[in-house]
């Protein structure tokens, strides 16, 4: 039986992935420094941002000693997209009152900052319905590591196999598979229903496999 459902946040409940692009290109920008919108999707997609700072030190050479700055800077314009742009989405809303209030528990983790998906959350409207919100402050080792979720599943006081996560990139798929829960893979917010979440969990408790 399935008793709780953990969400990724950027791509799943928020669509964010454009606005962490354009957060950190305008951060490197000052530094002449830039990544493309294709690099983003298929490299550095669902990575924190000190992660993806290292990984441009390694392959183009940015200067270690701007990454703190560099980050802060990322994290500020982020912000500036967030109050502007994030906002309540009905059928996210609709979702996660149902399925909370049909008893299941319910949590968010995300790579990104703890701030960033305080305020993500609440800009959507979504904070009341969550047991737990988890971000990379709260682990050692974020996605693809299982960490994350295996620490939403402690705190929920669930076995992997009652948890339904849903991802939407490679490195999270990765997270919620080596952490042993079951998975509802989506490759937009849309597809984040109530109907495709209740589908997959009937799924799994009718034996079907992830």
């Amino acid at each position: 039986m399935i008793k709780a459902v953990v969400f990724d946040m950027d791509g799943v409940l928020i669509e964010a992935k454009d606005w962490h692009y354009e957060a950190l290109n305008r951060a490197l920008k000052l530094f002449g420094f830039e990544i493309s919108r294709y690099e983003h999707l298929t490299v550095y997609d669902g990575l924190p941002t000190g992660k993806k700072l290292e990984m441009l030190s390694i392959e183009r050479g940015l200067p270690e000693g701007l990454h703190a700055f560099i980050n802060e800077m990322k994290q500020s314009y982020t912000m500036e997209i967030v109050h502007t742009q994030c906002k309540p989405r009905f059928v996210h809303e609709y979702a996660l009152s149902t399925l909370r209030a049909r008893g299941y528990k319910l949590a968010v983790a995300s790579n990104s900052i703890r701030k960033t998906v305080e305020v993500m959350m609440e800009k959507a409207r979504l904070t009341p319905y969550l047991d737990a919100m988890l971000s990379t402050s709260d682990i050692t080792r974020a996605k693809p590591d299982p960490e994350i979720y295996l620490k939403a599943m402690s705190m929920l006081g669930i076995e992997p196999h009652e948890c339904l996560v849903v991802e939407d990139n490679e490195n999270g798929i990765r997270a919620a598979r080596a952490a042993g829960a079951h998975l509802l893979v989506v490759h937009d917010v849309e597809e984040v229903n109530l109907q495709n979440i209740t589908k997959r969990i009937a799924d799994i408790e009718k034996g079907a496999s992830a």
